[in-house]
């Protein structure tokens, strides 16, 4: 019984991950996290969530923690956190029992960073922005990488990006900066994950994703550099 329970707990994704049985939890947590943000928004008034977790790139040096925390905030358009959403649990699907639970999430957080930091290289100084398109962006990132690993058809993922591309520019108020900072990032984490040797798999794939969350770091670093520095008097 020992041996059986062993060999259980001991099963690997295709990418190295643990298995597990079930449902997405990872995936479900994000969305039950987005959905709630989005009731609080509605019922603090004031705008109280909005104004302190939104993200905006002069807010970058003062409140950093905004780069992620606006990924889970969605606007009052209910159009907007529902196409997400429906994003999400597709791509999450998908995805998620391919990494494990540690990797998705790893990637879906730094996909959602790197979306603050696409906005912040490429949009205005006093961009407003919320919403989980980069972190989902960086989800169709990842999945053209895993389906090029498995030699899969690339062609509905490349028709998917281009008209979501295509809508960024099309109807205001779509940060598509955020889009494609957040496709770069997930696709950068998950060469990492698919394409890590067999020998030292677990450091090249951990490796990997910390080398693109310390780039989007040091990208943060050097744009908050660039900014105007304003004085008194």
């Amino acid at each position: 019984m020992r041996e059986t329970n062993k060999a259980v707990s001991s099963r690997r994704t295709i990418f190295g991950g643990v298995a597990r049985a079930g449902r997405p939890v990872v995936t479900i947590t994000m969305m039950a996290i987005c959905v709630v943000a989005f009731a609080l928004d509605w019922a603090i008034p004031k705008d109280f969530v909005f104004q302190n977790f939104a993200y905006a790139p002069f807010l970058t040096e003062t409140e950093p923690w905004r780069m992620v925390s606006s990924a889970f905030l969605h606007s009052t358009n209910i159009m907007h956190i529902a196409f997400n959403m429906y994003a999400l649990w597709i791509l999450g699907n998908a995805l998620e029992s391919a990494f494990g639970r540690a990797r998705f999430l790893a990637v879906y957080l730094v996909s959602a960073f790197a979306g603050s930091v696409g906005v912040l290289l490429l949009a205005p100084i006093d961009t407003v922005v919320v919403g989980a398109s980069g972190a989902v962006f960086g989800l169709f990132g990842a999945l053209f990488v895993v389906q090029k690993k498995r030699g899969g058809d690339l062609r509905q993922i490349i028709v998917l990006l281009l008209i979501n591309a295509a809508i960024g520019f099309i109807i205001p108020n779509i940060a598509w900066q955020a889009h494609l900072g957040g496709l770069i990032a997930g696709a950068l984490c998950t060469v990492a994950i698919a394409y890590a040797p067999a020998k030292n798999r677990v450091i090249v794939q951990w490796g990997g994703i910390a080398a693109v969350a310390m780039l989007m770091v040091g990208l943060t670093l050097y744009k908050v550099s660039t900014f105007p520095l304003f004085t008194l008097g």
